[in-house]
């Protein structure tokens, strides 16, 4: 049974540490912050200037003043902060954040992501995400495995514009975990109910299994 976004979610949660500042890109990624592992203390920020996200509000409890860099609506935790947009790029340019996690059009077996434009369709720019991967160490993709035609999203080379170079460090899809190796992307875990197989099918870039492929544990 491949995952919902979720389930991506929510198996990214499991590799927060305690203590980390986390940067959420828009999309699946902003779910991460619903799962926190009990027992850690982990600072979410976001690149329109807030530090210190809580999960999203329930419905009725929104406050049109707080939200993330994708518009929605966000809860703050206590001792959260808001600054602007220079303070807040000042933290990712210096290095500051121990995880990114993205979304992405394609990612590549060397580690390249694309994930701000489509060829002909109408974009308001890159935004953050130049800054993030150009600066951030340790980069984890969240995404399907393919789109919506069943075309993979995990290529030997990328096809859209690119975002960064060889900068992402595991993925995170509806199917697997995998490892951005020199060698390819390294299989780590299948989701519940997911063969090696199926997940064989669908990635296009080189595939890299040792031995038996556990499955994710998201309890």
């Amino acid at each position: 049974m491949a995952l919902d976004k979720n389930g991506i979610a929510q198996r990214i949660a499991q590799e927060l540490q305690d203590g980390w500042y986390v940067n959420l890109g828009i999309g699946i990624p902003t779910l991460v912050a619903n799962y926190i592992p009990e027992g850690i203390s982990v600072e979410f920020q976001s690149e329109n200037g807030v530090l210190g996200m809580g999960p999203f509000p329930f419905e009725g409890d929104e406050d049109a003043d707080l939200i993330n860099a994708g518009k929605q609506t966000i809860t703050t935790m206590p001792g959260a902060v808001f600054f602007d947009s220079a303070t807040s790029f000042a933290m990712i340019r210096g290095q500051h954040v121990q995880l990114t996690v993205l979304g992405a059009m394609e990612v590549a077996q060397n580690g390249d992501i694309a994930n701000w434009k489509i060829p002909g369709k109408m974009v308001k720019g890159m935004g953050g995400a130049m800054d993030l991967v150009a600066s951030a160490e340790n980069i984890i993709v969240a995404m399907m495995h393919t789109n919506k035609a069943g075309e993979s999203k995990l290529l030997e080379s990328c096809t859209l514009p690119l975002t960064g170079v060889g900068c992402v460090k595991k993925v995170v899809t509806n199917l697997a975990v995998l490892e951005v190796t020199e060698q390819g992307f390294k299989l780590l875990e299948r989701a519940p109910g997911v063969t090696v197989e199926e997940i064989k099918a669908a990635t296009a870039g080189t595939l890299i299994v040792e031995g038996d492929i556990p499955e994710m544990q998201l309890d």
